[in-house]
């Protein structure tokens, strides 16, 4: 793990300010046998810097660990260590991992976020270039937003998109909506109760109704995913925040899902 950077804003962005260059060093490894990596190369990016920075400044962090639930498959990973350049000369290092199980949490030394960009980080190591990849289906996209530590639906959303859950035999169905209610389901999850999510929940028994995961899409940066499972307490997780489902909130979400 990099040591804490003294850079204004560690506490709140993975990459706060406007740095110049990054340096990425690669250390390909195994998760099943983790340690002991030894440096295969790295790659400086100087015009695509700008873009890295900005697009990992957009992605929630804690200065806790949060808890979640990872897959167990073994296989190949490549850890990063990450120095921004600064043009008054100082540095900050960030260290990430593309792996199989998605299950990474990136830092700056000082606050971390469970936000997965190994994939992302690989394509710039490797052709130079940053790039992240949108999903082909934008229900199964991460949906990881700053503030959502503090807010379930930070900021002002331009549109929402309500997913019911897939299962093996369908696929989710999509339902869109304009910036205005978008806007008012935003300030009504935004209303409830919260605590610091754990990632996991108490099921309430069998039932039929598929899970729900609302989308809310901004003019920049990534959107902001809110999933209901209406079988569990608590239901509603934003993967850094949980709140109770009341009847009247379910009954609003369910009047804007697709069937």
């Amino acid at each position: 793990m990099p040591a804490r950077a003294d850079i204004d804003g560690v506490e709140k962005s993975l990459v706060p300010g406007s740095p110049m260059k990054a340096l990425i060093c690669a250390y390909p490894g195994d998760n099943a046998r983790p340690g002991g990596e030894r440096l295969a190369g790295s790659r400086t990016l100087t015009d695509q810097a700008t873009a890295m920075a900005r697009d990992l400044a957009y992605l929630p962090v804690t200065t806790t660990p949060m808890g979640r639930p990872c897959g167990l498959v073994g296989g190949p990973m490549t850890n990063y260590l990450i120095r921004f350049a600064y043009p008054d000369g100082r540095a900050l290092w960030m260290g990430s991992a593309e792996e199989v199980n998605r299950c990474v949490r990136t830092t700056n030394g000082t606050a971390g976020s469970n936000s997965y960009v190994g994939s992302a980080i690989t394509t710039a190591y490797r052709d130079g270039i940053w790039r992240p990849v949108p999903p082909e289906d934008p229900c199964r996209g991460p949906g990881d937003r700053r503030g959502q530590d503090e807010l379930m639906v930070p900021g002002r959303p331009g549109r929402l998109t309500v997913c019911r859950e897939a299962t093996y035999s369908r696929p989710p169905y999509r339902k869109r909506h304009n910036r205005d209610i978008a806007r008012v389901l935003a300030a009504t999850l935004n209303s409830l109760d919260t605590v610091p999510s754990e990632n996991t929940c108490k099921g309430l028994g069998a039932t039929s109704e598929r899970g729900i995961r609302l989308i809310f899409d901004y003019p920049q940066g990534p959107a902001a995913v809110v999933d209901i499972s209406t079988n569990c307490a608590p239901a509603i997780n934003n993967g850094l925040l949980q709140a109770d489902l009341d009847a009247s909130v379910r009954d609003q979400i369910l009047r804007l899902a697709p069937p």
